[in-house]
């Protein structure tokens, strides 16, 4: 039999009649009128008690207080990344259809944006979640996190499988980026830093910059037969400002006089020998940001678990 309240009588008054084992619980049979009754009840018979719900313990506040830090943190990532990528897009006037910035599905920079709104949306569920003890905002944390660890692990293992597609698709790229160097500020900042960094010039060799409209030997412009000023091997050339021009005419130079001048060698090569270096530091990373995804995951189930545990106690 259902019961509704689990109660003890104290005896009061001269009037009141003594029940059997009076130092025991009492169980009562449930009525549809206790409901009802409760607080009725509560101011007739002060005498009884109500079981209250349990507090939680000093390891749920502080599992409680971990994950809204976290969420936090995430969070300010969130809206930092969000607020580059759309600085980016101001910049270039891509959201203002200026005639200098791409078109603006196309520009890099959205991805910066997209990436800060997910990441944002999600730990702002988190963070709300947790302060209000939302179960249904701390399922939907929980499913993001999910989803996000799923897709990393499909990119992971694509990438392992069509690695060599891979790296012919950055081979593409790059030389894509070679050809429109001109054409785009974002592909032209990521050619001079590639080269740069690598201290390479060219997809394959420096030559290659002889397909491009601007550097091209019978092109009429002060760039013919030039390369950028990244595949200078000083360009600064004992000044403090780099010399734009320190690769004009290197392509009417002889090979010994561009080696001189220039890194001849191909980024291509280059970059594939940096990613393989790269390869234990990437997984690292990799693993960091899985195994951070899991601490959340695991903080917000164990709030999940305590909210509705004292949902059902009421």
């Amino acid at each position: 039999m259902a019961l509704s309240r689990v109660r003890l009588f104290q005896p009061h008054g001269e009037g009141t009649r003594l029940l059997p084992q009076a130092s025991r619980l009492v169980e009562l049979p449930y009525s549809s009128f206790d409901d009802d009754d409760d607080d009725d009840t509560a101011e007739q018979h002060p005498g009884v008690w109500y079981p209250e719900p349990p507090k939680p313990s000093p390891f749920s506040r502080c599992v409680r207080y971990l994950a809204f830090l976290w969420n936090l943190l995430f969070l300010l990532l969130g809206l930092l990344t969000l607020a580059v990528g759309v600085w980016g897009l101001l910049t270039k006037s891509s959201l203002l259809g200026g005639d200098h910035g791409a078109p603006l599905g196309s520009d890099p920079m959205l991805l910066f944006v997209l990436a800060g709104l997910g990441a944002s949306a999600v730990s702002l569920a988190g963070c709300l979640g947790t302060l209000r003890a939302s179960p249904c905002l701390l399922r939907f944390f929980l499913g993001a996190l999910l989803v996000f660890g799923g897709l990393e692990l499909l990119g992971g293992l694509l990438l392992l499988l069509l690695w060599r597609r891979v790296r012919d698709a950055l081979r593409d790229l790059l030389l894509l980026c070679l050809l429109r160097y001109q054409d785009d500020p974002d592909l032209q900042f990521l050619v001079d830093e590639v080269q740069r960094s690598l201290q390479c010039c060219g997809l394959e060799s420096y030559r290659d910059w002889e397909s491009n409209l601007y550097f091209n030997c019978s092109s009429p412009g002060v760039q013919a037969c030039g390369v950028p000023a990244s595949c200078c091997r000083e360009p600064l050339q004992g000044g403090s400002v780099p010399n734009a021009q320190c690769g004009f005419g290197a392509l009417a130079l002889g090979p010994m006089a561009a080696a001189a001048l220039l890194h001849t060698e191909g980024c291509g090569a280059a970059m594939a020998a940096g990613l393989r270096g790269q390869a234990g530091a990437i997984a690292a990373g990799a693993v960091t940001l899985l195994l951070l995804e899991a601490v959340g995951a695991l903080l917000a189930l164990r709030v999940l678990r305590d909210v509705t545990a004292g949902r059902v106690w009421q």
